[in-house]
């Protein structure tokens, strides 16, 4: 993608962050489900790490390489007019030459936006030590600035959703960490599993800056999560499992000798999704 046309994308991007209407995101997987997406009207394109691993036959958490997430990226953002932000899990390496590559390269596989995840993977010490964090993404910030491409930076924490210390602490925990995101230039705060209305209000308040909030069950709808000050909601894998369940029960059905299978309520016709996949 030229340059010029990314870099207006992803200042696009940044301005959908600052309302007034919440920025929705229903996370992909491959070109077919971002083309769906883009056909609804959304306003821009996620994907989602783990849906994107467990397609091509790997477990969440980096066991799908950089070079194989990014590709499924670069086939997406050449295929769509949408902004493209990609999840990119914790970066696929600690080295600051490691976080230097997976900017110039997501860049150029055509993102302009990333998930950006403080998860270590350790079970002993499940997050980054805040200060290596911190110059992380100040290091993926340089790096878009030097390319003149602004991409949008929506720093995650993992406190809640990997149930870190006490559960007393773990909202000043949570914030004191978006914080220090915050100021190494990240774009938007992203603290999945919170799901208490209230929590979630008063994180909007402290976290000086958009927050996004991960929906799943429990969470407040979308309208609701609007209504609490919430910037962007993302969707996760959610999507992705859910077409999984799907599919599963569709095969016990199909398993039944008597059975009566009928596809074609919930199916796309043949020709209406050719139709949408022509370059």
């Amino acid at each position: 993608m030229e340059i010029r046309k990314q870099a207006e994308k992803a200042a696009q991007f940044r301005e959908l962050h600052q309302g007034p209407r919440v920025l929705v995101l229903v996370n992909v997987w491959d070109v077919a489900t971002a083309r769906l997406v883009e056909e609804a009207g959304f306003r821009a394109i996620a994907t989602s790490s783990a849906a994107v691993a467990n397609s091509w036959g790997y477990p969440d958490g980096e066991h799908i390489s950089r070079v194989d997430m990014l590709s499924v990226v670069e086939r997406i953002a050449r295929h769509v007019q949408l902004p493209v932000s990609a999840d990119l899990e914790a970066g696929y390496g600690r080295t600051d030459e490691a976080i230097t590559e997976l900017a110039y390269a997501m860049i150029s596989a055509g993102a302009v936006g990333l998930n950006f995840e403080d998860a270590t993977g350790d079970a002993r010490n499940p997050l980054f030590p805040i200060e290596q964090q911190v110059e992380r993404i100040k290091r993926l910030r340089e790096v878009s600035n030097a390319i003149r491409v602004p991409v949008v930076i929506n720093a995650r924490t993992d406190v809640y959703l990997a149930q870190v210390g006490e559960p007393e602490t773990r909202f000043e925990h949570a914030v004191s960490r978006v914080k220090g995101y915050r100021e190494a230039g990240a774009d938007c705060l992203f603290i999945p599993g919170v799901s208490d209305g209230e929590i979630i209000a008063r994180l909007v308040k402290a976290v000086d800056g958009p927050l996004n909030i991960l929906a799943g069950p429990g969470t407040p709808s979308v309208m609701e999560l609007a209504h609490l000050g919430v910037a962007r909601v993302s969707f996760g894998s959610g999507p992705f499992r859910a077409a999984m369940g799907w599919f599963r029960k569709f095969l016990h059905e199909a398993s039944e000798p008597a059975a009566l299978v009928d596809l074609a309520e919930d199916a796309i016709p043949y020709v209406e999704l050719n139709k949408l996949l022509e370059d």
